[in-house]
Parts: structure tokens; sequence; C-alpha cells
């Protein structure tokens, strides 16, 4: 079995939170299972690589996710360019870990003023409120980062490159003067609400082929269902004891506001849930697709007395 845990190793500044918490599970899988690297894609490339969807530039999400919401991708490139809000620091423009809570006419107006501005050849769709897609006729060279992983970071690095970066990246900056001051904007402000200051560009790609699977998934989130739809998995509850592949990430949230109560809570539970999976399965992967590292157990090492456990957060450092 394999469980996908984003950002189960926190930064290091969170690490502090961990000394008195008790997690035997875990603590034990963590120290005496085999930790070895994995892809640091994030949560969305690592539960397509495991269900056979094959990279391009991006991982294909867009295309995958517009046919989930209604949408038909045809052979276009589809690039996710999602609402957002971005947090200007004192050092560094932050990404908020939030996403703004759109209504359905909110995200309508907001997309159709930027139509109305660009032209058909950049009009997103706002599918959901959430979800918004740009077609292009030509595929563009871009690489970019999915918002699981820019979330509560520094921009800067995470922005598109390749050789079209720049007319997106400017297409990007010209989007956030219009949103400065849309209408929308300014009742959201009013009210308390935040605003729709950018858009997150990510997930870029022609909808791809793929041999059905028949794993049994565990998953929540609308990105994580569409891709093991697309894949033919077949989805199963929480607990399922023979879930083949399960998607824990009540971790993600907490770390990237830097909630320490909610990062502690989270592990408790993912402790319980590991205890249960440890029961039932001779050997398991604990792999974090955030930070880009694998624990790999079996049941027997959690007898293996005569290895002594380090702290808690020593075991809970990406790079121990």
């Amino acid at each position: 079995m394999r469980i996908l845990v984003p950002h189960l190793f926190p930064p290091p500044p969170m690490l502090d939170a961990a000394k008195d918490l008790r997690l035997p599970a875990l603590h034990t899988v963590l120290a005496r299972g085999q930790r070895t690297p994995c892809p640091a894609a994030g949560v969305e490339a690592a539960l397509c690589e495991a269900l056979g969807i094959e990279r391009q530039q991006d991982w294909p999400v867009a295309p995958i996710t517009l046919e989930a919401d209604g949408g038909t991708a045809g052979d276009v490139y589809w690039l996710r360019v999602d609402p957002a809000h971005l947090r200007v620091m004192r050092d560094r423009i932050v990404l908020a870990p939030e996403l703004p809570a759109l209504s359905p006419d909110e995200a309508g107006a907001l997309a159709d003023s930027l139509g109305a501005h660009f032209g058909d050849a950049l009009r997103p769709m706002a599918l959901t409120p959430q979800r918004w897609y740009l077609p292009f006729a030509r595929p563009p060279t871009l690489i970019t980062t999915p918002r699981s992983l820019a979330a509560g970071r520094d921009i800067q690095p995470l922005l598109p490159h390749g050789e079209d970066a720049v007319r997106v990246r400017a297409w990007l900056n010209e989007v956030q003067m219009l949103l400065h001051d849309h209408p929308v904007n300014q009742a959201r402000e009013a009210r308390g609400i935040l605003p729709v200051n950018a858009l997150w560009p990510w997930g870029g790609g022609i909808l791809p082929t793929v041999a059905s699977q028949a794993l049994r998934v565990t998953c929540e989130a609308p990105e994580q269902l569409a891709i093991a739809r697309f894949a033919g998995a077949r989805l199963v509850a929480p607990g399922d004891p023979h879930a083949a592949l399960v998607v824990v990430d009540t971790l993600s949230a907490p770390v990237q506001a830097g909630d320490l109560s909610g990062w502690r809570e989270a592990l408790r539970q993912f402790d319980t849930q590991l205890a249960n999976l440890l029961r039932s399965h001779a050997q398991l992967s604990v792999i974090d697709p955030a930070h880009g590292v694998a624990c790999h157990a079996r049941r027997l090492d959690r007898w293996k007395f005569w290895q002594r456990l380090p702290p808690l957060d020593a075991a809970l450092r990406s790079d121990p």
C-alpha cells in the first residue's frame, strides 16, 4: 500500500511543536522504516504517476479536471488559471493558502471582464468558481508549479518558466492590475473578504491517453478525484482495507498556514489512521510528494526494539 501524505515533513520552525506529541505508529514508521528520496512534484503529480498518466511539460491536470467539470478538452492545450490572492510581505510575495470563496456570479463577472479586455485569445473559462481554464491554440513552452506546492510560499521562484514564460508572466501582471480595482473585489473588501488579485497558472497540457487502472484509491480533493476517475481507478471509502493507494491531505492546510495547533491535531488523526493500516497491511510506503521523502515500512519493523527511536521532531525532519 502507498499512502500519499503531502507536507508530512513540516518547515523547521514548526518542528518544536512536535516535541511533546506521542505518535507511536508514525514515530515507528519514520524511525525504523527505510527512507528514500522521491520526486517532490506535488500530490497531483504523484497520483498521476501512480495511475499511469504521463507527464507532458506539466502533469496534465488542467484538461483532466476540465472534463470532470463538464467541459470538453478535445485536442487543445489547456492551462488552469485559478483565482488566487497574493499577500505582499516585507521581503516577498506569498500565494495565500486559502482559496478565495467566490460565488458563481462573482467568478463570472471577473472572468468576463478579463475576456473583454484581452479578447478571445485570453478569455478564461470559469467552469467552477475556483477552477478556471485557459485554452491555447498553440501549446506554449511552459512549465508551472501546482498550486498545492506554491500555496504559502514566496512565488518568485515558482512562477512559470520556459520559452513562453515571459509572455505569460506579462499577461499575469496585467491581470493583477485589472483585478485591483474591479467592482467585485471592491465589494469583497468592503465585506472583509479576501479579494481575487491574481490568477495562478498550473497543470497545463493536452488530454492524455491512459490504460484503465484497476487500483483501489482513496482520495477527496476535486483534482485528486478527477485524476483517479480519469485513470479508471476504483474509488473506495477511507479505511477500506483493500485500498492500494490512499491520499491523506489533511496536513497541507495547517502547514501552509503555519497553524501549529491544526498541524498537531492532523498528525494525531493520521497516526490513528496509520496504526489501523499497519494492522491490516504487511508493508506500506508513506510518501510526502511535497518534500520528496518516502518511508517504506513493514509490520515487523515495529518490533525492532534494539533500534532506539530518535526524538519525534528529529524523525519528522525531511533531511535527518
